[in-house]
């Protein structure tokens, strides 16, 4: 473990600045060398936590709260578009910044609430790992979370063959999760007029406890506050060139990029809230929060075995996907925080480990019923975390003095920011 010299060091410097887009390329190139980020910050939001929660959405009001879905995930689309701004406006990422605006202890207190959220992440992880190996396999739901370790050497192999096969591998997953996610709507011959209709506001959101209470847990835990950290930094993986001129471009890129994968995780987790409210709402089926239970009842609604499968292997690539935010998040934050380097190796595996103790401890003290509480338990560490990300990150972007963001796109950061604090500010005292 070596402790960094400067603070300017280069963030995720193995693959800093390693992809590059030809000098006066045209717009399709320029894109293309944009793309891929977005989509390892999009993968956050369809892990195994927001299945829990979309499926308990649809089940208990079919496409009632479609609406809050795609509202949770323009929110997303304001923050992360910042994130990346910042990153690019400032060539260091949130982490840095942070780090370097406050003494080291305060350093060390950001760390472990970045580092806690990177654990209560991974948990969910585990958690859909496991249930998806048991699922799919028979393995029993403790042998299951222990090999969920195995996530982290795939993603190691895939970071030292560079950012552009880790960027393939994670959208490879996601292609596979939104097909067998679109098959099992088509399986259930999901109506268009309804799902469509779903998409408008719902007053009863605001009358109805048991709506507004699934609406505001879809809100909560929406934005991940270690992706804010991450995303600040993986643009920078971009090369860019010297001048204003290239930085704005940069920037137009990297936000195209980000839109357009948060548009796609909006496009999965409302097909999974589609799944649960044509499959599970439409036949009675009002409380399925549980992933083994969806997958027990899949197959005997549609009529057809393979339908359990698919929903298993689109968990299970959930959960492997999820684990790459996790490794590079871990890297961006102690660098930036702690100033320190630690193998990736051992720090992956040593943030799993964490992970999975708790797993196995409800497993062998409270048995496979207790695990999807601390699924639940594992969102609510995230949103407890989420201010610790988004305070700094609204006051660093505003403070810009050149290449600020505009004024819309500052005003609707606050409007998020002080609407995900109260939504979670909501979650938080309704569970306690």
């Amino acid at each position: 473990m070596n402790t960094k010299t400067e603070a300017t060091d280069l963030s995720l410097s193995d693959v800093h600045g390693s992809v590059r887009a030809p000098v006066g390329a045209g717009k399709w190139r320029r894109f293309m060398a944009a793309f891929g980020p977005g989509y390892i910050i999009a993968v956050g939001y369809m892990d195994p936590g927001n299945w829990a929660t979309d499926l308990a959405a649809g089940s208990a009001y079919g496409y009632a709260l479609l609406a809050v879905v795609l509202l949770a995930s323009v929110m997303a689309m304001v923050l992360q578009a910042l994130a990346a701004w910042l990153g690019l406006a400032t060539g260091r990422d949130l982490a840095q910044l942070t780090r370097a605006a406050v003494n080291p202890f305060w350093g060390v207190v950001m760390w472990v609430a970045a580092q806690s959220a990177i654990i209560a992440c991974d948990v969910a992880e585990v958690i859909g790992g496991a249930i998806a190996l048991n699922l799919l396999f028979h393995i029993p739901l403790l042998l299951g979370a222990v090999l969920t370790i195995g996530d982290a050497f795939v993603v190691l192999m895939l970071l030292r063959s560079g950012m552009r096969l880790l960027e393939a591998a994670v959208i490879g997953l996601c292609t596979v999760i939104a097909v067998a996610l679109f098959t099992e709507i088509l399986l259930a011959h999901a109506a268009l007029t309804p799902i469509l209709a779903g998409l408008a506001p719902h007053m009863a959101l605001l009358s109805n406890p048991g709506m507004l209470y699934i609406g505001v847990g879809i809100i909560g835990a929406t934005v991940m506050p270690h992706n804010l950290y991450l995303h600040s930094a993986l643009v920078q993986t971009r090369h860019v060139h010297e001048g204003e001129k290239a930085r704005r471009s940069a920037i137009f890129w990297a936000l195209v990029d980000s839109c357009a994968a948060l548009v796609f995780a909006f496009l999965v987790n409302a097909a999974i809230l589609v799944m649960a409210g044509s499959v599970f709402h439409a036949h009675g089926e009002t409380n399925v929060q549980d992933l083994g239970r969806a997958f027990a009842l899949l197959s005997p609604i549609l009529g057809n075995r393979a339908a359990a499968i698919i929903f298993a292997v689109a968990l299970l690539g959930s959960g492997i996907n999820a684990t790459v935010t996790g490794t590079l998040a871990g890297q961006v934050v102690m660098e930036g925080f702690l100033r320190m380097r630690m193998p990736v190796a051992v720090r992956r595996l040593l943030t799993r480990g964490l992970a999975v103790v708790p797993v196995v401890g409800v497993l062998v003290l409270a048995g496979p019923a207790a695990v999807n509480r601390l699924l639940v338990l594992s969102q609510v560490i995230l949103s407890l975390q989420l201010p610790f990300a988004m305070l700094p990150l609204m006051f660093f972007a505003v403070r810009l003095k050149v290449l600020r963001p505009p004024v819309w796109l500052r005003g609707a950061g606050w409007v998020v920011t002080g609407l995900i604090l109260l939504f979670n500010f909501a979650l938080l005292w309704s569970l306690i």
